[in-house]
């Protein structure tokens, strides 16, 4: 079907498309702001879980890919990541013995994991092979997701990791994703140069999430001594909802492009400015915000497993609608095939996802 319109009659709807060029514009463009800020990137994969998707991201030079999970992390060996990272403590037996098995298999293969309890260490340590488990010592802050609360607690888990055989300390790791303004932000990135300080490591990794604050991470961790890993995920596709309005390009030059668009029909029209399309939450995200239509006097009211609701004059039944999408990375997971579309809408190729799978 390459070459041919989405809108030719052989696809049905409702449907969800990648724009080609959008896409490839965001990936270069977050390659050179790592690249330029001498940052590397570690985009995190849970939000596509696409084998097309990540040799794009990794033939722009992205470090390796971050997972959430040990199934993510075996399904993007899978695609070829010579280095991945799981942004979490890792306690799942089986995940951790395909880990350990995989490292002992290929010497120039890297895992990375976070920790942030001896007990959590203590797991990891009990699944070792014949090569340690790297670990990133988790520094976390009130209120927010997982990780040591306070320095004094990550050195104390830090000299736990140095005492133990089967892991290995080789860095600090960090969330600021949940930090609402920029002087937070800068006082938790304070706390994570500090405990990367006190690590007996040569040139220790400092990871950190990075889809809404990379302006203030690229500028205050410029003259840190350590290697510096964004693990930013949702900028490869970008929204027209919650991440168009905290994205750090609305506060700097440059841009992200919204590259998700689903396609819907209207189905009916049973009142007066009413309408029901065929798109629901199975088709598109709604976390985050409902999806954001792309015709003018239209608005989504209310969405269903299999409908959205909108509010509009004129439209009726068999009518197209383009709707963007708010929260690309509960977007992927719903398609297991997209078209890849240029600038025409005709297919340039096609973006599958590998989300749950079982090995």
């Amino acid at each position: 079907m390459l070459g041919r319109s989405v809108f030719g009659g052989e696809l049905t709807f409702p449907l969800m498309v990648v724009h080609r060029d959008a896409l490839d514009h965001n990936i270069a463009t977050m390659a050179a702001f790592a690249r330029d800020h001498g940052m590397e990137l570690a985009p995190h994969a849970k939000t596509h879980m696409s084998p097309e998707i990540a040799a794009r991201q990794l033939a722009a030079g992205a470090w390796g890919l971050t997972v959430a999970t040990p199934a993510q992390a075996r399904t993007v060996r899978g695609f070829g990541a010579a280095r991945i990272m799981v942004a979490n403590q890792v306690v799942d037996p089986a995940g951790l013995r395909w880990a350990a098995a995989e490292l002992d298999a290929d010497p120039g293969f890297t895992l990375l994991s976070f920790a942030d309890s001896p007990a959590g260490v203590d797991v990891l340590a009990s699944f070792a092979g014949s090569r340690p488990f790297p670990v990133l010592a988790e520094l976390g802050h009130p209120g927010g997701r997982a990780g040591c609360r306070t320095v004094e607690d990550l050195l104390a888990l830090v000299r736990h990791v140095e005492r133990t055989d089967g892991v290995e300390l080789v860095g600090v790791a960090g969330y600021e994703g949940a930090l609402g303004t920029a002087q937070e932000v800068r006082k938790y990135l304070d706390l994570l140069q500090e405990a990367a300080e006190h690590l007996r490591v040569r040139t220790p990794i400092l990871t950190v999430g990075g889809s809404q604050w990379f302006d203030v991470i690229g500028r205050h961790l410029a003259a840190t001594q350590a290697r510096i890993l964004l693990r930013s995920g949702a900028y490869v596709t970008h929204d027209d909802g919650f991440y168009s309005e905290r994205t750090p390009y609305n506060r700097m030059d440059g841009e992200l492009r919204p590259a998700l668009e689903v396609w819907a029909h209207v189905l009916s029209t049973p009142e007066p400015g009413l309408a029901v399309v065929g798109m629901g939450k199975r088709d598109a995200p709604y976390d985050e915000g409902l999806p954001v239509p792309r015709r003018d006097g239209v608005t989504v009211v209310a969405m269903w497993d299999q409908h959205t609701i909108v509010r509009a004059d004129g439209l009726r039944p068999g009518d197209l609608l383009a709707f963007g999408i708010s929260h690309p990375c509960t977007a992927f997971d719903k398609w297991r095939r997209l078209p890849l579309v240029d600038g025409d809408y005709r297919i340039a190729g096609t973006i599958t996802t590998r989300f749950q799978e079982q090995q």
